[in-house]
């Protein structure tokens, strides 16, 4: 019986996101905030490598590898970490919910993930990669940190992490997918963060703090 290898390029794409599920479950088991950013960033940068790896060179392949590495390593981490340089916040206290809760409700998810990959009638090029499992377990480890955290960064980190997971999924349909989308799935994760950094700065003034749970003393009375 002769054995199928797996191609290199798709191996190595294997591997890395390997890191990048690891990565998901520093980033639920940590309350540095500043560990955390760079963390997201580390993940954002193994996600631009990955497009160069899957695709023969092209200028397509490489604008997309060039605004996501600029984005997500850079950019957004950038400003994430000056908006906790702002604040003078270094720790997550108290989440809603703990750390070890957490990191075992997001094995579990991730475990689930797995399962589900292998019920979803995929492609055969698509068959016995990471790629469906890890964008789920992204996107869940994404929605526990934004659901879960007190503090407005956090979330913010969260959010840049669900929307890893989102950009995974899309790497299998990225021969199909024009420049103009991928860059749209950028510009849609850059206008939220500006969105989000505005609260955060509103609710520092407000309130001397970014814990989001004193939002519901704006509650009408």
């Amino acid at each position: 019986m002769e054995l199928v290898q797996m191609p290199k390029n798709l191996f190595v794409a294997d591997q890395l996101l390997v890191v990048v599920l690891l990565i998901n479950f520093v980033m639920l088991g940590s309350n540095r905030l500043m560990f955390c950013i760079r963390a997201a960033a580390t993940q954002g940068v193994i996600l631009g490598i990955l497009p160069g790896i899957l695709h023969p060179f092209s200028f397509h392949i490489t604008l997309i590898t060039v605004l996501i590495l600029v984005g997500k390593g850079i950019v957004i981490p950038g400003m994430i970490g000056k908006a906790v340089r702002d604040v003078q916040i270094k720790r997550e206290f108290e989440p809603f919910l703990g750390y070890i809760p957490a990191l075992i409700l997001g094995a579990i998810m991730t475990a689930a993930a797995f399962v589900f990959a292998e019920k979803l009638p995929l492609s055969p090029e698509h068959e016995n990669l990471l790629f469906v499992p890890a964008s789920f377990s992204t996107l869940v480890a994404g929605f526990l940190i934004l659901t879960t955290r007190r503090k407005a960064i956090s979330q913010v980190i969260g959010y840049l992490v669900l929307e890893n997971g989102i950009f995974i999924f899309g790497l299998l349909l990225s021969e199909t997918m024009p420049v103009l989308v991928e860059a749209g799935m950028l510009l849609d994760l850059l206008v939220g963060v500006f969105v989000m950094a505005i609260v955060i700065n509103h609710i520092s003034r407000e309130f001397s703090s970014t814990d989001t749970s004193r939002l519901r003393t704006l509650k009408e009375e």
